[in-house]
């Protein structure tokens, strides 16, 4: 490594080292603005990434939890936009009269709603009652990260409250992006320690993301394993954000820590997406168990 890329480098652990307590919240606000864990993981990630660039060309260090999540608010809704997601009009129903002067104290029913109820809401709404009700932002610092005033504030948290309440989301079958099958034969494996057997079964160009640590590609992917050989770690099918993933149950705890994304060409994994570093998404998930698919022969663990 140059010396210029061995300075960056130490910069970079230096900036996530500041932000580390942040990253929770980051976290719970782009996943219920998203309505996924995993694609609010990706604006967290977009968003420090601008904030280190942003650090360059800044004078001084501002305040960071406001800063950071003025950046990931922007992040998100450009995220949204680009990918066709409904509801994102920013100025979307923020006209109510209210009072201006009236206090607002937190929804309790935001904080137990699920990811997906907040899809339902317009982005200003959904912005506004997860800052101040979930997050528990002030109204002044939910106008500041959202770019408008508290009396719009005020207004967006009057109708996202109430639509909030009176929604109903039923869960949704999975994408299909990855099959159950598939899923089973590489649990299966890794759950057996055939790690011999893991191996084979990764495609020699797989592309791995450890989430927030690394990327490696091709023959650096096997080494990948050597970790999980020390360790108690069992992998099982759930259902995460409309797709199939690997839920990862470390020590025989009932609760995952972590999950873990696979992509398939053919019948070899072509890409791993590992989330082990950035555990805090396994508070904020709400997985189901996958049911076996539909012809029955498929069962969990199975190899055939």
């Amino acid at each position: 490594m140059s010396e210029a890329a061995e300075s960056i480098a130490k910069a970079r652990d230096a900036f996530l080292s500041l932000v580390e307590d942040l990253r929770p919240e980051l976290h719970r606000y782009s996943a219920r603005l998203t309505g996924s864990v995993v694609e609010g993981e990706d604006i967290v990630q977009e968003t420090l990434a601008k904030a280190f660039y942003a650090l360059g060309q800044l004078p001084e260090v501002p305040p960071l939890r406001p800063w950071l999540f003025r950046i990931a608010h922007n992040t998100a809704v450009d995220y949204l936009k680009s990918h066709g997601k409904s509801l994102t009009d920013v100025r979307a129903d923020m006209t109510d009269v209210v009072d201006a002067t009236a206090e607002e104290p937190p929804d309790p029913f935001a904080v137990r709603a699920a990811l997906a109820q907040f899809l339902v809401l317009p982005v200003s709404q959904r912005s506004a009652v997860i800052l101040k009700d979930v997050l528990g932002h002030s109204l002044e610092e939910t106008a500041e990260t959202m770019g408008t005033t508290v009396l719009a504030v005020k207004a967006a948290l009057v109708r996202g409250r109430g639509t909030l309440r009176a929604s109903s989301v039923e869960a949704s079958a999975p994408r299909g992006e990855v099959s159950r099958e598939q899923l089973d034969r590489y649990a299966a494996l890794f759950n057996a320690r055939d790690w011999d057997g893991v191996r084979a079964l990764v495609a020699d160009d797989c592309r791995l993301d450890l989430v927030s640590k690394s990327q490696r590609r091709g023959k650096q992917v096997g080494l990948y394993f050597g970790r999980y050989e020390k360790e108690d770690v069992t992998l099982r099918v759930v259902q995460l954000d409309g797709d199939l993933a690997l839920a990862a149950h470390v020590g025989g705890s009932a609760a995952p820590a972590y999950f873990i994304l696979l992509r398939f060409d053919g019948d070899r994994v072509s890409s791993i997406r590992d989330f082990r570093y950035v555990p805090y998404i396994a508070r904020d998930a709400s997985p189901s168990v996958a049911a076996p698919e539909a012809s029955g022969d498929t069962q969990a663990g199975s190899t055939r």
